[in-house]
């Protein structure tokens, strides 16, 4: 019910209640923009741009129960636009991974997973990093990128499938 409340008051342009919702899912927001922006600098930058796009369009939310969904996608398309702008386009190889892939022990498993998953189209990577890094379900990754579930299916199928082969799928289970 807070929740509630705290979006009918930033609509109203009350800013520290705007500040609170985001800060309430801060970490979901945090980890979402760091895998797209591959480090905690960008990553924090696509938030505080994501803070300003809401600010200025929260009035035209209709759903309330739908701003999460809503500014996890304008964050999404945040990091999009700062990595179009920034032309970042950086080999996976050469990025330092901080957190993401906490079930990895060993730093060589990190660079063998980040090497096959960079050989996937960037729809399928990031279909997959939505999926198990950030461990969101379909449904939440198909409102991120507004696109249907059906569609995030596929994606994620095709993009295992690849990954399978390009791993020497013949001699995974699945």
């Amino acid at each position: 019910m807070e929740i509630k409340l705290l979006i009918k008051q930033a609509k109203n342009g009350d800013k520290e209640a705007l500040l609170r919702l985001v800060m309430a899912q801060q970490l979901d927001y945090y980890k979402l923009a760091y895998v797209y922006m591959k480090n905690e600098d960008d990553a924090l930058d696509a938030i505080q741009d994501m803070i300003v796009i809401i600010y200025e369009n929260i009035h035209k939310l209709k759903n309330d129960d739908a701003f999460y969904s809503w500014s996890k996608t304008i964050l999404v398309n945040s990091c999009k636009s700062i990595l179009r702008k920034n032309k970042k386009i950086v080999p996976l190889e050469n990025i330092r991974e901080e957190g993401t892939y906490e079930i990895y022990e060993n730093p060589e498993d990190k660079i063998v997973l980040e090497k096959y998953l960079s050989e996937l189209s960037p729809k399928h990577q990031e279909i997959i990093r939505l999926k198990y890094f950030l461990d969101l379900d379909y449904e939440t990754i198909g409102q991120i990128l507004k696109i249907p579930i059906g569609t995030v299916k596929s994606r994620m199928s095709v993009g295992m499938r690849k990954l399978k082969e390009s791993m020497g799928g013949e001699y995974l289970n699945d």
